[in-house]
C-alpha cells in the first residue's frame, strides 16, 4: 500500500507520458526513442513519418493536492488525450503517471474500476443523463454502483444536488432540465461519491454565454468550499484564467507553458502562447504578487496606506494608489506588511506588450 499521509506529494504526477496513435504504437515509441536519444521533438518526426500520430509527446506536470490545475489548447492540441490517459479511459503509449503516489499504469482492471468508483470524478461536455429516471436518481447512480442501500444514496443526493443550486428540481427528468440545469446533474452525479481527483472535460463549452459565466461561478465557489484536486479542460483563455491555480498550455502534443494565470498573461514563453492572451485585459487577471517589492524597500518614504492587498489584481491596486507618487505597502489576508508596491510598477505591467 502506498502512504497517503503526505500532504506535499502531489495528487497527479505525470513523467514523460506519450500517448501514439498507429499500430505498434509502443514499439515504435520505443525504437524512436532510442534512434533520437529520447529528444522529443525528434521522437514524434520519426513516429509521424512512419504514419502514426503522437497525440501526447513527453508531457511533465503535477497536480498539487487541492489545486485547480487547467490544461488548455486548440482543437487538436491533445489535452482531451492527457486526461483520458490520466483516468486509464485510453492507454498511454509511455510515460509514468500516478494517483497519490500509486503507479496507475501498472495498476490491474479491477483496482482501476475501483479507483473510478470510490476516489475519480469525472464530468464531460456531453452530459450522459439517463432520460428514464429524476435528477435525485440519476445523481445516486453511482452510489448505487457502490453498494449503498436507497435511503442513503438519496440522501447524499440530496445533499450534492443542493450544493449545486438544484434543490427543488429533485423529482424532475433530464428533458425538463434546461443545458445549464442538465450540467449541474453531471457535475452533482460525479460529487456524490465525493472524490477525491476530479477530471471536467469542457464542461461548460456547449452552454450559452451567460449560463456558462453563471456555472463558472459556481464552480469556483464548490472548489473554495471542496479543495478538490482538479484537472479542468478547457479551449477558452478566459475561463481558463478566471478559474486556475495553475495553467498548462498545450500545442500540438506538446506542453510549451506551464505557470499561474499571471504568469501567462505577463510573461508568455513564446508567440503562441503570446496570441491566446493577446486580448486579455492584464489587470485583470494578474496580481499584485507579480511585481511586489520587498517591504523594506521603499518603506521610509510611503505616504499613507491606500489598503492595498497582495491578492488584489493590478487593475484594482493601481485603481487605489494611481494619484500616489511614492511606493505603498502590500498586506496579506491578515493584515501584515509583506512586502511595498510603486504606482509606476503597476502602470508599467499593465503596458501593452508589442512583441
Amino acid at each position: 500500500m502506498t502512504d497517503t499521509t503526505d500532504a506535499t506529494r502531489p495528487a497527479i504526477r505525470c513523467r514523460n507520458v506519450w500517448q501514439v496513435f498507429g499500430a505498434r504504437a509502443g514499439e515504435k515509441l520505443r525504437e524512436a526513442q532510442e534512434a533520437t536519444g529520447g529528444d522529443r521533438d525528434a521522437t514524434a518526426e520519426r513516429l509521424i513519418a512512419d504514419g502514426l500520430i503522437p497525440a501526447v509527446r513527453d508531457a511533465n506536470f503535477d497536480v498539487r493536492q487541492g489545486e485547480l490545475f487547467v490544461i488548455m489548447g486548440l482543437s487538436g492540441s491533445g489535452k482531451s488525450t492527457i486526461v483520458r490517459c490520466i483516468a486509464r479511459l485510453i492507454e498511454a503509449t509511455g510515460g509514468e503517471i500516478s494517483i497519490e503516489g500509486e503507479n496507475i499504469l501498472e495498476a490491474n482492471k479491477a483496482r482501476m474500476t475501483e479507483l473510478r468508483r470510490d476516489k475519480l470524478g469525472m464530468v464531460f461536455q456531453h452530459f450522459g443523463l439517463f432520460p428514464h429516471m429524476s435528477v435525485a436518481e440519476n445523481v445516486a447512480f453511482p452510489l448505487k454502483m457502490q453498494g449503498k442501500g436507497r435511503a442513503e444514496r438519496l440522501t447524499r443526493a440530496h445533499e450534492v444536488i443542493e450544493l449545486v443550486g438544484l434543490e427543488g428540481r429533485e423529482d424532475a427528468y433530464p428533458r425538463e432540465l434546461s443545458g445549464g440545469q442538465r450540467q449541474r446533474v453531471g457535475i452533482a452525479r460525479s460529487l456524490a461519491v465525493n472524490p477525491d481527483i476530479w477530471f471536467l472535460d469542457e464542461p461548460f463549452s456547449a452552454l450559452d454565454p451567460l449560463i456558462r459565466r453563471q456555472l463558472q461561478d459556481e464552480f469556483i465557489d464548490i472548489q473554495a468550499r471542496l479543495k478538490k484536486s482538479i484537472v479542468f479542460i478547457t479551449h477558452d483563455i478566459a475561463e481558463a484564467l478566471k478559474i486556475a491555480d495553475r495553467i498548462a498550455i498545450m500545442r500540438d502534443g506538446k506542453i510549451v507553458q506551464i505557470g499561474t494565470p499571471t504568469e501567462i498573461v505577463l510573461k508568455p514563453v513564446d508567440d503562441y502562447v503570446r496570441e491566446f492572451s493577446k486580448d486579455v485585459a492584464k489587470g485583470r487577471h494578474a496580481k499584485i504578487s507579480s511585481v511586489i517589492r520587498p517591504a523594506s524597500e521603499g518603506t521610509a518614504d510611503m505616504m499613507d496606506d491606500p489598503g492595498i492587498r497582495a491578492d488584489m489584481t493590478l487593475e484594482d491596486a493601481l485603481g487605489k494608489c494611481i494619484t500616489r507618487y511614492k511606493p505603498v505597502p502590500v498586506h496579506d489576508a491578515t493584515g501584515k506588511i509583506v512586502g511595498v508596491v510603486h504606482p509606476s510598477d503597476l502602470a508599467a505591467a499593465l503596458q501593452v506588450d508589442e512583441t
